[in-house]
């Protein structure tokens, strides 16, 4: 895979159910204030990805999570951020591929969910069996019809914001102060708001399970987080901001469309939810297989160090683990039929505990990063974190505190249901307590 590849990987991941389908549920919680909750995600996002990019280039012989953090922090820790990475995308394509066939429902309602749902996890398993050229190509693609409709989209809500045409009147920015204020939730809601913020800018991570597939990495890896970072601030920070000055925030929620067809329609182009349809379709694919890829790397790799069976290290002609993906693939599509049994609210607790996910796997990343240049103090490297170790400090001091506060504002619910996933993985971990890693 090129720089290209890699950097709308990333995107794809990261731009998905999270930004279209999560996007009421984070300004229901903060209102206008929720545009804090995004800068303050991004940049914590900026510092884990950052110390991420120079343990790659320092660990050249790197080939995903694990051989960046085991060398580092030891064997447990390095265990836990594989499975529960796992874990993360395993539920997450679980969660979209049911989402996705909703929304072709849209236009074929005569068809069950669960053929929909069946044939889109089909699509996805088939563009990953092919090759990882074909693959990357696809994403590629994918991630790029996204980001232009968001261009679209922030150019034609600057315009409804800033310019009087027609019977139109330029809307202004009152809506940010107006409905109980920027803080009309006050500090709760901005803390309840970061674990939907956390979940949507997960998957750019996934730059860290490339590494073995990627040519020239050290080169590749930083560049691809430089670029990423920009454009996903861009693409979360300007639609929020144009979505919470267009529409007053608590008009937002409760209704059925996207913020981002209502939009749309006060534009006034014909067919507006249909276009949107479309473009959450696409999002929602792209971030499948994204996830799809990453949940088969871990365990190919997994397979290849001997810590499960060794079928699932077996590649084909074309260099593609399909044991691997097959087993990923038959976990999505069992997730598929418990979250049609569990009804309407299967998105949000899955996003609830994808959030806590996400936030084990950025303080485990951070951390390591800390004490990788005191045991690789001698190395020399052509790409270092600027400001450190300040940045990795506010990284993981700002991703505790998030924590804390989510632990607090969250339901009992997905907080059990995740600690108990996690005691699970740790308990898996202690009775191989013989079990020797490459």
């Amino acid at each position: 895979m090129t720089s290209r590849h890699i950097t709308m990987m990333a995107l794809g991941g990261a731009i998905g159910a999270g930004l279209f389908k999560g996007s009421s549920a984070a300004i229901d919680m903060a209102g206008p204030s929720v545009l804090i909750a995004y800068l303050i995600g991004g940049i914590i996002l900026l510092f884990v990805m950052q110390g991420l990019a120079e343990m790659a280039v320092r660990n050249k012989e790197a080939r995903t999570f694990r051989d960046l953090v085991q060398s580092v922090l030891g064997k447990y820790p390095a265990y836990f951020l594989d499975w529960i990475y796992w874990k993360m995308w395993v539920l997450n394509i679980a969660a979209e591929s049911v989402v996705a066939a909703i929304f072709i429902q849209y236009w074929l309602p005569e068809y069950p969910i669960w053929i929909l749902a069946l044939s889109v996890s089909v699509l996805v398993t088939a563009i990953n069996l092919l090759s990882v050229k074909i693959f990357a190509e696809t994403e590629y693609w994918l991630a790029l019809i996204k980001i232009t409709v968001i261009i679209v989209f922030i150019i034609a809500g600057l315009i409804l914001l800033l310019v009087t045409f027609g019977n139109h009147s330029a809307v202004g920015f009152a809506n940010l102060t107006e409905h109980g204020g920027f803080f009309p939730n006050g500090s709760t809601g901005l803390i309840a708001a970061m674990l939907v913020v956390i979940y949507s800018y997960g998957g750019t991570e996934i730059i860290g399970i490339t590494l073995a597939e990627t040519k020239n990495p050290e080169k590749v890896v930083p560049k691809a987080v430089r670029s990423t970072l920009v454009r996903i601030v861009t693409f979360y920070l300007l639609p929020f901001f144009i979505i919470v000055s267009l529409i007053p925030w608590n008009e937002v929620n409760g209704v059925p469309e996207s913020p981002f067809v209502m939009v749309f329609k006060m534009v006034g182009i014909p067919g507006a939810d249909h276009i949107m349809n479309a473009v959450v379709l696409l999002a929602i694919i792209s971030s499948m297989n994204s996830g799809l890829y990453g949940s088969s790397r871990v365990l190919y790799t997994q397979a290849v160090d001997g810590r499960v069976p060794k079928v699932f290290a077996h590649l084909s002609k074309r260099k593609v683990p399909v044991y691997s993906i097959l087993m990923c693939t038959l976990a999505m599509y069992l997730g598929v039929i418990l979250s049609l049994y569990a009804g309407s609210k299967t998105f949000d607790f899955l996003m609830g505990s994808l959030g806590y996910t996400v936030l084990f796997i950025w303080l485990i990343i951070a951390i390591a990063h800390l004490k990788s240049r005191k045991k690789q103090a001698e190395n020399t490297s052509a790409y270092e974190v600027k400001w450190f170790p300040y940045t990795t400090w506010i990284a993981i001091l700002a991703l505790s505190a998030i924590l804390i506060g989510i632990i607090f504002t969250t339901s009992i619910i997905v907080t059990s249901i995740t600690l108990s996933i996690y005691l699970f993985i740790t308990l898996t971990y202690v009775l191989k307590g013989r079990y020797q890693v490459n």
